[in-house]
């Protein structure tokens, strides 16, 4: 299978987070299913008129296409043109070659949030009209139509995160290689759901503090993030912490909140990313599946349960009370 990687506007922090993949790594991952990377602008030597050569041949269909990856939002600016980035040494936006090499290919991936809905590089009123392939934020329709459907019949697949995790890309590239992605694998979002039916708040180690509502009101404490910090890993998609990062982190294993990366609009949250938005003392953004009421009723419980050894430790650095070992029955 060919696969095109092109990196728009954006960090390249995706590729950096691909390049983090162990046993296997992202090349012998892609290769024992039989990818062969056509071109990645940050991976591979040919460069110039080779490069260019080989998209004309793409878009000219003498060169099959079976997924093309986008890394990056795709920028509009100035007027609709998408001058403000050019593809070095073609003469043409980024833009228009997207396009047109999405029309030719067998899938398409948006490969993290800025190219899944515009992410970051919109944030701060957008001055270059970044959106996404086939979303602008949380609205349907980026530089693709709503309707639009690669050659597969997929619309284009977004493994959101901000950067993505090189599990989730690389998964998503071995399941289309065996065929086992439909239409009904992905979101509403169009997110693979191996990832996305999942919560952050899962296998988060901060999840004895959460159910006893022990909460943090420092970075450095280790308590749970939820009320005071703006984690929103109770409502953000993602298995961060069920298969983390390197294999040992994640950002509320590394004690900073979650900011709901996967998910489109994050870079403009209502306040910023360490403060929780309240009304009259409540939180604001409160688990999305449960009813605010139960919520409260529970959180006055458990705060009136709390063990000592969780308040303590909450309020510290490092775990200060220990579990008192169970007295044996004699």
């Amino acid at each position: 299978m060919n696969l095109l990687w092109l990196q728009s506007a954006g960090c390249g922090g995706c590729t950096m987070s691909l390049l983090c993949a162990e046993d296997p790594n992202a090349f012998e991952a892609l290769e024992d299913v039989g990818y062969d990377i056509l071109w990645h602008p940050a991976l591979s030597e040919a460069t110039g008129a080779e490069v260019s050569g080989l998209l004309d041949r793409i878009r000219a269909g003498s060169v099959k296409l079976d997924v093309l990856c986008v890394e990056g939002s795709i920028l509009t600016g100035p007027k609709g043109t998408g001058r403000f980035q050019m593809l070095s040494g073609t003469g043409r936006p980024m833009l228009d070659w997207t396009r047109d090499l999405a029309a030719v290919a067998e899938t398409v991936i948006a490969v993290g949030s800025c190219a899944a809905f515009g992410g970051i590089t919109a944030a701060g009123g957008n001055p270059a009209g970044a959106i996404g392939l086939q979303y602008s934020g949380s609205s349907v329709g980026g530089l693709m139509a709503a309707d639009f459907r690669s050659k597969s019949g997929l619309p284009v697949v977004n493994v959101a995160g901000c950067p993505t995790h090189p599990a989730w890309v690389i998964e998503t590239l071995m399941l289309l290689a065996d065929g086992k992605l439909p239409a009904d694998a992905l979101d509403s979002f169009n997110r693979p759901r191996f990832y996305s039916d999942h919560l952050v708040h899962h296998a988060c180690p901060k999840n004895e503090f959460y159910e006893y509502k022990a909460s943090a009101t420092r970075l450095s404490e280790i308590g749970c993030m939820m009320e005071h910090l703006g984690c929103v890993g109770t409502q953000a998609v993602g298995d961060c912490n069920i298969r983390p990062w390197n294999g040992e982190g994640s950002c509320t294993r590394a004690g900073y909140p979650c900011i709901a990366c996967t998910s489109p609009d994050f870079e403009e949250p209502q306040l910023s990313f360490t403060e929780t938005p309240k009304i009259a003392g409540i939180p604001v953004g409160l688990p999305s599946d449960m009813p605010k009421a139960w919520f409260m009723a529970l959180a006055s419980l458990s705060k009136a349960a709390t063990p000592e050894r969780i308040g303590k430790n909450a309020h510290s650095d490092r775990i200060v009370v220990s579990p008192k070992p169970r007295r044996e029955r004699r």
